[in-house]
């Protein structure tokens, strides 16, 4: 996946949803990274995808992302 790729797939990612992603040719546990209300960062002058919290600011490597899984937004889901 390009960074390119990697950005229009987490443009959504404004607080609200719960970013999980796993990395290829990373061993064990290191290969998930689960981010809660996930903010994609906009585009920075040194052009890496980054994903924050709040409290932390994580770099993706692009090119070993595997897969993504995006939550539905916080309060989008209703119980009847």
């Amino acid at each position: 996946m390009t960074s390119d790729q990697l950005r229009k797939a987490l443009a959504d990612c404004k607080g609200r949803r719960d970013v999980h992603l796993c990395f290829a040719g990373v061993e064990a546990a290191a290969a998930h990274l689960s981010i809660n209300a996930a903010l994609l960062v906009p585009d920075e002058d040194d052009h890496l995808v980054k994903l924050t919290d709040g409290r932390s600011e994580y770099v993706i490597d692009a090119d070993r992302v595997a897969w993504v899984k995006l939550s539905a937004e916080h309060g989008a889901l209703t119980t009847h």
